[in-house]
């Protein structure tokens, strides 16, 4: 039987994992880009023989803190993915329990690959396979709270929409696995020691800058296409003016040399150009069914 306390309380929980999953995005690139990704050296513990910074350590107190932050922030994500979970179950809602379930499953899969990436030095690697863990969660908790009202099923759309739809989300994600490469080649490698892609930034920025341009034109192109729904326009004008101020904040960014607060503004922008990027996935392959009691 639905708890409608439960049902209640399905949009402010489910917000708040979305939220809290783009947070971890940020405070990952804090992590880097304060020079902290070893204040930490060593996982589980954050130094040997205990869990949390001590004073006067070798990597430094400041840096310690800062990644030790970031190590909290996911026992934050554990507490909301429970109570999320709780909720969905106890609301009778069924169709949600696979994405709340993943939220919970994904969080320690994140725990994993973090301690991986400081035993490993915080390898370029590693590094991006966080942060792609993290898009692809940040992509469930987007479903989770669009859903959150209203059950939804497959949708099937003409094939031109769905071929469109199929590649500008195929083509977004391509544009953030590219920012990972200029990430992996910067010189925001979050510690002096670790080590780089064998890539010059500029040849991975041309890359990754032109991959968005295609993106932009491609964006326009599904919007002026006949058979695109008028919600579906309405995203797709979202996304596309998100995405140009996003490649306006990564052209300047590289302009001035990477200064961290435009870096961080850029890192920040790609979780909610990702979100908008999947809000027109979902206008496309789902739509709204009417919940029976």
């Amino acid at each position: 039987m639905a708890h409608p306390r439960a049902i209640r309380a399905l949009s402010p929980l489910s917000l708040a994992l979305l939220i809290a999953q783009a947070a971890l995005v940020v405070t990952g690139g804090a992590v880097r880009l304060t020079g902290s990704g070893l204040g930490c050296p060593t996982w589980p513990e954050c130094t040997p023989g205990s869990y949390v910074p001590i004073k006067n350590q070798a990597e430094g107190t400041v840096h310690s803190w800062i990644e030790f932050g970031n190590r909290l922030l996911t026992f934050v994500l554990v507490i909301v993915a429970i109570a999320t979970l709780v909720a969905v179950i106890k609301s009778g809602r069924k169709d949600l329990r696979f994405l709340a379930l993943g939220q919970f499953l994904g969080i320690f899969g994140q725990g994993v690959l973090g301690g991986i990436t400081v035993l490993t030095n915080l390898n370029p690697i590693s590094v991006a396979s966080h942060y792609l863990l993290s898009i692809i969660l940040i992509a469930g908790a987007t479903s989770l709270y669009s859903q959150r009202h209203q059950k939804s099923e497959k949708k099937f759309p003409s094939l031109q929409q769905k071929n469109y739809s199929r590649v500008h989300i195929m083509w977004s994600a391509l544009v953030v696995i590219l920012g990972t490469v200029v990430t992996g080649s910067g010189p925001h490698a979050g510690d002096i020691k670790a080590p780089r892609l064998h890539i010059r930034i500029q040849d991975a920025a041309l890359l990754h800058g032109s991959a968005v341009v295609i993106l932009i034109f491609f964006t326009i192109a599904f919007y002026f296409n006949a058979s695109t729904s008028q919600l579906t326009k309405q995203r797709l004008l979202f996304f596309l003016v998100l995405s140009l101020a996003q490649g306006l904040i990564g052209y300047i960014q590289y302009l001035q040399g990477v200064p961290e607060l435009l870096v961080a503004t850029h890192l920040l922008g790609s979780s909610i150009v990702w979100i908008a990027a999947w809000q027109v996935w979902l206008s496309v392959s789902r739509q709204a069914k009417e919940i029976t009691r």
